[in-house]
């Protein structure tokens, strides 16, 4: 797929104004390139792996968004540069440049490629780029299960703490021909391992439609079928139909790699879906939000089994009661 990148040059003073003013023209994701570095608690909001901080300093700042390659460009940028005009009437905006590229997703999703590499997620398990080869890793035992993957524009290398939490848990709890439902599935990644320890079929369920490409492609790449792995785009806090279509009482492990502020409503329809005595795997929960997390599980009608942190990371397993 291609799309449209805009890439505008501001001021770090101003880039927070302009990224509002985008937001309210649309855009729904931005890329900012600047020399301040995130405060420790910043860091450990973000549910994401934090690359070094940039070196050098200054007041510039470079804002970079994609937009559909369908849209009239000419008009876009006409929207943009008023906006930009109003915000510099009150601060300094710099030179208020704005480049226009066509960009495919591969030149933006490679270049982080350089930074995971293959390693060892539990006992049992190693996770593998799919462009590296298993003979380069020391660790690698013969018995061990290899689980390839290509997060492509979805969440999910593995290599979050949240992520290795949750397959611990998995692989801790999963039961031959076990039925897995596995809400914000990103990559398709706890979905792959599940049906590796041996679980029958999962159910992915995500948000962005353009995660699940990536998480067909991960399927495929190790071997799983379509009959073993679905996935489809929705949100099942507030989506009735979906809510209906997959069933009740039904699966045997949910799971959620999610965020506290997610976790915390989805819960209660996550217990809707369990079997009697089914387990409820969740994570992405930060040490400070832990607390109201495990609250909320246990309103939704869960008794909590298991408590394991990796740094500032939560994952509780819950059996429904």
């Amino acid at each position: 797929m291609k799309w449209t990148q805009y890439t505008l040059y501001t001021t770090t003073q101003a880039a927070d104004m302009i990224s509002c003013a985008l937001s309210e023209l649309g855009v729904e994701g931005i890329e900012i390139e600047d020399h301040i570095p995130l405060t420790e608690d910043e860091k450990r909001q973000m549910y994401v792996d934090i690359l070094p901080d940039p070196e050098g300093g200054g007041n510039e700042a470079v804002i970079k968004f994609y937009r559909d390659t369908k849209e009239d460009i000419t008009a876009f940028t006409a929207q943009v540069r008023e906006a930009l005009n109003e915000i510099g009437s009150f601060t300094d905006i710099g030179s208020g440049k704005i480049e226009v590229s066509e960009t495919a997703d591969s030149d933006w999703i490679n270049n982080w490629k350089e930074f995971f590499h293959t390693f060892r997620v539990s006992d049992k398990m190693i996770i593998k780029p799919k462009w590296e080869s298993i003979e380069g890793f020391s660790d690698y035992r013969k018995d061990d299960m290899i689980l390839n993957i290509d997060p492509g524009t979805a969440f999910g290398t593995g290599s979050h703490d949240t992520t290795k939490l949750c397959i611990r848990a998995i692989e801790k709890y999963i039961k031959k021909d076990m039925e897995i439902l596995d809400v914000g599935c990103g990559s398709g990644i706890l979905s792959i391992a599940a049906i590796k320890y041996g679980a029958k079929h999962a159910l992915g369920i995500d948000i962005d439609k353009y995660a699940l490409p990536c998480t067909f492609d991960n399927r495929d790449i190790n071997n799983i079928s379509q009959e073993q792995f679905e996935a489809v785009c929705g949100s099942l806090i507030d989506d009735e139909k979906l809510q209906d279509t997959i069933g009740d009482n039904f699966y045997d492990i949910a799971v959620a790699n999610i965020l506290a502020d997610v976790i915390i409503p989805l819960s209660a329809e996550i217990s809707r879906h369990i079997k009697p005595q089914g387990l409820f795997i969740s994570s992405g929960i930060i040490d400070t939000a832990a607390e109201n997390v495990r609250q909320a599980i246990i309103s939704a009608g869960f008794d909590i089994i298991e408590t394991t942190t990796l740094g500032e990371w939560y994952c509780f397993t819950a059996r429904k009661s």
